[in-house]
């Protein structure tokens, strides 16, 4: 099989193509054909050595995966040879999804959305259980509440918009000015362009923040909370941030997404449902993962995905 290899860490060039022995699946395990492959930024990260989920390389990099099952493991139910199935196996330890093969584990796959074809279906794993386990399971999402997204045109928050909407909330944007158009195509009720002013003069009275952003955003963002909301990030909260939303009655939750096929069967019934699209900005074939590791780095509207 071919797949996508490191053997250091670095910039996009560190991305080769290599010829490996097939994989064969071990006990509750699947082989999974891979069709394509979603690229998220934590990839990126892992890559040039910000963040060594993986340890040193050599190691394969990818956890999106979206393709047909090619093998079944002893012990394995509920899947066929054929079936079309997507998820986002084994985070944060590898998963090796830039190749043409995975063996995953079968409980942390599901069946592809019937509404998504392999592109779609590839570039939503990582990202959608990130807004779903964010926004539903953490930040405890209910109808009529009032929800602010930052980075509302993200590989994340263009689908936090879509799946906050579903759920009956009130949902206020942030993003770029060129990507306030699209933020409105999602749903959003209010965008805010977050180059003009401080969103902290622009909005009040929230229920809910997911905030993937980091920094100081997290600290201003319990401004424009009521007492009793919750604030969910995706990075580190400081000491003192957490100190203010404990003085304020705000829960702090600092997430880290998980394998998840109860929340995967959750993304499909709204993709059928067509309450929720993936947009895929741009896709490369698996030959040029460095190419699209760097196009990723210019933060494209929606999700970059290797083809297979």
């Amino acid at each position: 099989m071919r797949a996508v290899i490191q053997n250091s860490v670095g910039g996009p060039d560190v991305l080769v193509i290599v010829n490996q022995p097939d994989l064969a699946p071990n006990a509750g395990e699947v082989l999974v054909r891979v069709k394509a492959a979603g690229i998220n930024p934590v990839d990126g990260a892992v890559r040039a050595g910000y963040y060594p989920l993986l340890g040193e390389p050599p190691f394969i990099l990818g956890w999106d995966i979206s393709g047909t099952v090619e093998g079944l493991g002893a012990g394995v139910t509920g899947f066929k040879i054929g079936d079309e199935v997507f998820g986002m196996p084994r985070f944060p330890k590898q998963a090796a999804a830039y190749a043409e093969l995975a063996a995953v584990p079968a409980d942390e796959i599901a069946l592809k959305p019937k509404g998504a074809d392999h592109l779609q279906a590839g570039a939503l794993p990582l990202a959608g259980l990130t807004a779903w386990q964010g926004l539903v399971r953490h930040g405890g999402l209910k109808s009529g509440q009032r929800v602010l997204i930052h980075a509302a045109a993200g590989g994340v928050g263009h689908l936090a918009v879509q799946i906050a909407k579903a759920h009956g909330a009130f949902v206020v944007a942030t993003a770029s000015p060129a990507k306030l158009d699209f933020a409105r195509k999602l749903g959003a009720d209010e965008v805010i362009d977050y180059t003009k002013g401080d969103f902290t003069d622009q909005v009040r009275d929230i229920d809910l923040v997911l905030d993937p952003i980091g920094g100081d955003h997290a600290e201003r963002s319990l401004k424009v909370l009521k007492r009793g909301g919750v604030l969910v990030s995706l990075l580190d909260v400081s000491d003192d941030t957490r100190a203010q939303a404990s003085a304020r009655d705000i829960r702090v939750e600092r997430m880290s997404v998980v394998p998840d096929r109860e929340s995967l069967l959750e993304l499909a019934r709204l993709i059928d449902a067509k309450k929720l699209t993936v947009r895929v900005a741009k896709s490369f074939p698996l030959d040029q993962a460095g190419a699209a590791h760097a196009f990723l780095a210019t933060k494209p509207i929606g999700k970059v995905v290797l083809t297979v």
